[in-house]
């Protein structure tokens, strides 16, 4: 197998990881993190 220099999986593992321990210590940052997001791309929901 090729030596990648980057890994996107492993990235992205790392990353949901991440905001998932953040999102379980604190369930309201998801909250407040999702309505910015909605904000910032004008989604209706």
């Amino acid at each position: 197998m090729k030596d990648k220099k980057f890994d996107a999986v492993r990235m992205m593992r790392e990353i949901r990881d991440k905001l998932s321990e953040i999102y379980t210590k604190d369930p309201e940052t998801e909250k407040r993190d999702l309505e910015a997001i909605r904000r910032k791309y004008e989604i209706k929901g």
